[in-house]
């Protein structure tokens, strides 16, 4: 298997192309720049379209047009720009349209700092726009990883005609790591017989729309919408069990702060100390079953969620959990990461309640 060194944010963008996206719209801003860099560079080359607009409103209305003609199309951003992104993300939702979202955290709220943050977990995966809306949302945890999921992304997006998000942090943006392109999947368009791409009298002439002036039938659009999201839920949880076949204390963490994890995790095992991970990879649909063993298992005494924020996953943890075991939280925010010896000294203490 051959393998090539990239930064997070350059390996995102040519597992896009691979994926068969040949259409991007952006706007830079730090720390996701590189990502509408490399796509300057090379999309032209496969006979793609790169745009930089003049706004992040104006690039994800683009990716709405793009996305109504059945194509796989594209944007990324930060933090601030995503919030820029939501009324069009809405829109997207709002017209069935699958296309792939990237947010690559910053510190907030506000304009922050250009750190490394995982505070937009709750916008993702609770109010990416306005409305009654979801995205699918993955959190990858390395730049390999972030390759595999910009396929699955697409795929999924197109499967249940809807956008999604790969929600990253500035560090996975940033880091370099070895990185293979060998063993990806052919990528499989779905059929799209929805698609403006013009009908030739061969079928009837489509509208992509989100605007419904009559409530029924608003209604009737939503609660379509929410049923495949409900088969979404049943069937596209994600998730990595790390060390928790015999484990007491469970961590729960995503992205970098899970690589963290482990690296504590490693350490607490080496003292004898039986604590394992839950790592959700799919914030939305949230991987409930993962915490359906860990609900009535007696020997789990602690739970600990580890969050490079105020505390946003943590709520989903306790909704999965049913309330039935103790959730504490280690975090930072601004842009500092968590460090494995404090997360291990968490661990030890957690350890010695009993």
């Amino acid at each position: 298997m051959s393998k090539m060194l990239m930064k997070g944010n350059e390996a995102l963008a040519e597992a896009a192309m691979r994926a068969g996206c040949k259409h991007f719209f952006g706007y830079p801003i730090t720390p996701q720049t590189e990502v509408a860099a490399y796509f300057s560079k090379k999309m032209p080359k496969i006979g793609g379209t790169f745009l930089q607009a003049e706004s992040e409103i104006a690039a994800i209305n683009m990716v709405l047009g793009a996305a109504s003609a059945g194509v796989r199309a594209m944007t990324s951003s930060s933090s601030p720009g995503i919030s820029l992104k939501s009324e069009g993300i809405s829109y997207i939702a709002g017209s069935d349209l699958p296309c792939l979202i990237i947010n690559v955290q910053r510190g907030g709220p506000g304009l922050g700092g250009i750190q490394p943050s995982q505070s937009d977990y709750n916008q993702a995966t609770k109010a990416p726009g306005h409305g009654d809306l979801h995205l699918i949302v993955y959190a990858p945890e390395s730049v390999q990883e972030i390759v595999s999921y910009v396929f699955t992304a697409f795929d999924k997006a197109e499967q249940y005609r809807m956008p999604a998000m790969l929600l990253l942090d500035g560090i996975l943006g940033q880091m370099m790591e070895p990185v293979s392109f060998d063993d990806l999947p052919t990528p499989v368009p779905h059929e799209k017989p929805w698609a403006t791409n013009g009908h030739k009298n061969a079928r009837p002439h489509n509208i992509v729309n989100s605007l419904y002036l009559k409530p029924e039938e608003l209604e009737k659009k939503n609660f379509e919408r929410f049923e495949r999201y409900h088969l979404l839920e049943q069937n596209e949880q994600r998730w990595e069990n790390y060390m928790t076949d015999d484990a007491e204390i469970i961590l729960t963490a995503v992205g970098v702060s899970a690589r963290v994890a482990k690296s504590a995790i490693n350490m607490a095992r080496a003292e004898g100390i039986k604590v394992g991970l839950i790592r959700p990879i799919s914030l939305y649909p949230f991987p409930v079953k993962a915490f359906e063993p860990v609900k009535d298992d007696p020997k789990i005494r602690q739970v600990l969620t580890v969050e490079m924020n105020m505390g946003q996953m943590i709520n989903d943890v306790k909704l999965a959990l049913e309330c039935r075991k103790p959730v504490t939280l280690l975090n930072h925010t601004g842009g500092i990461v968590p460090s494995p010896r404090e997360v291990y000294e968490r661990i030890v203490k957690l350890d010695q309640t009993r």
